[in-house]
């Protein structure tokens, strides 16, 4: 087999190929979330069909995370190896089957439905930590703020899609119905991607000579990352600012992704379709932020601002208007006025993914996959302790109020650490 890269095209192009990277990998993303999220509102129905309490539905929606959490570091070390291409696009196949058989499993029994949820989080645990893989040889670190942004944005686009989407399925199809449309995305999304995709920059059979030249000025080590350095790496004050700030991030994210629906549902009184609408608007709102923040934060770093000072204030400024929406919330006396209140907190949460969501490419960056697999373990425990404790706390207080105190709580927490102890520079090779 011919192991020699492949000749660069001479002649310029519209459409460079590390985009196409890019444009795939949020594909992924989107398909990763609506995947995820359509659960928020066909558990509605759910709950009514099965006769499930708060606490119940908590344990199905933080099911996922149970997967999703403990294969992060490891998947970053197999994309490391065996390539991201190869690890995202089986995972994708992988994570798309358990969509697909869910309400299946839901008509079994409840221990059923539990595992199938939890296989899908443990395919969906290679999305991030592969793509990061891949962005460690294909991104310039003046695209990363922008690279990681577009590819975060399919998150957030893909909440929307299942908010908007599922509450019109259930009520034309039936619950299950929401799971057969979503799974099915998957499966034609590998096509382009195994079709377009290597992990080597320099084997792409349609890379131009300037693309070439400017991935390998940059990274030209990036398709060696060698021996991970475990005790060194875990040492570094830097590298725990950004395992806890994504936990912190995360928390409140999370609780709005599984309990959003519920709580317009609830506590505004808005019907199953309502509630997914108005759910929709934060996410839309953290989607424009998500992009304006990266688009102002790599414009700063052309000014000549210090990547770490940069970091800083996206981290911080999104985390404390995060906390402060989040306590308004919590005196909301109309649907629309709430709705406009969780705009607020995602769109300042959205700041936070060019603070801490560029981090791992900045200060480990032969080693990003596996970096990018620990902090999103650590960034996953939310899905379990917060999701679950919601529903503890809405049972025990019939409200959201504390849930909301304790997810602004976390996230100055987070301010505090991330404003002490984390940086942009490199800190293991």
């Amino acid at each position: 087999m011919d192991a020699r890269p492949a000749a660069p095209s001479p002649g310029p192009r519209s459409w460079p190929a590390r985009y196409t990277v890019v444009a795939l990998c949020s594909a992924a993303a989107f398909i990763c979330y609506l995947d995820r999220v359509n659960i928020s509102v066909a558990v509605l129905a759910m709950q009514q069909q099965f006769g499930w309490s708060s606490t119940v539905k908590g344990l199905v929606l933080s099911s996922f995370f149970t997967g999703y959490l403990f294969l992060q570091v490891g998947a970053g070390w197999l994309a490391g190896r065996c390539g991201g291409r190869l690890v995202l696009g089986l995972a994708v196949l992988w994570w798309s089957a358990f969509t697909l058989l869910t309400p299946l499993a839901a008509s079994a029994s409840l221990g059923a439905l539990l595992a199938a949820r939890i296989a899908l989080g443990a395919g969906e645990a290679a999305t991030f930590p592969a793509a990061f893989t891949l962005f460690s040889r294909w991104v310039p670190a003046a695209e990363r703020s922008r690279a990681v942004a577009v590819m975060l944005s399919g998150a957030p686009l893909g909440t929307v899609a299942a908010l908007l989407a599922t509450g019109w399925i259930i009520e034309r199809f039936g619950w299950p119905a929401a799971f057969y449309l979503a799974g099915s995305l998957g499966f034609l999304w590998a096509i382009p991607w195994f079709r377009a995709i290597v992990d080597d920059p320099l084997r792409h059979p349609r890379l131009t000579i300037a693309e070439r030249d400017l991935l390998t000025a940059e990274q030209p080590a990036a398709a060696a990352p060698g021996p991970v350095p475990w005790r060194r790496l875990f040492a570094q004050p830097a590298v725990w600012a950004l395992l806890v700030n994504h936990f912190c991030s995360n928390w409140t994210t999370y609780v709005l992704v599984a309990w959003l629906p519920s709580y317009f549902r609830e506590s505004q009184g808005l019907s199953i379709t309502g509630a997914g609408l108005y759910s929709v608007a934060p996410w839309l709102a953290m989607f424009v932020m998500m992009n304006v923040a990266a688009a102002a934060a790599d414009r700063l770093l052309l000014h000549g601002w210090p990547a770490t000072a940069v970091r800083k204030l996206m981290q911080s400024v999104g985390l404390l208007g995060a906390a402060a929406f989040l306590l308004l919330a919590r005196d909301a006396a109309s649907a629309p006025g709430a709705m406009w209140l969780m705009c607020g907190t995602m769109g300042f949460l959205a700041c936070t993914y060019s603070g801490f969501g560029t981090n791992a490419l900045e200060i480990a960056p032969r080693h990003a996959g596996v970096l990018a697999g620990a902090s999103n373990t650590a960034g996953t425990i939310p899905g379990i302790i917060a999701v679950a404790t919601t529903g503890w706390l809405v049972d025990l207080t019939g409200s959201y109020d504390a849930a909301f105190s304790l997810a602004a709580g976390v996230s100055v927490f987070g301010a505090v650490i991330w404003l002490l102890f984390a940086t942009a520079r490199p800190v293991v090779n």
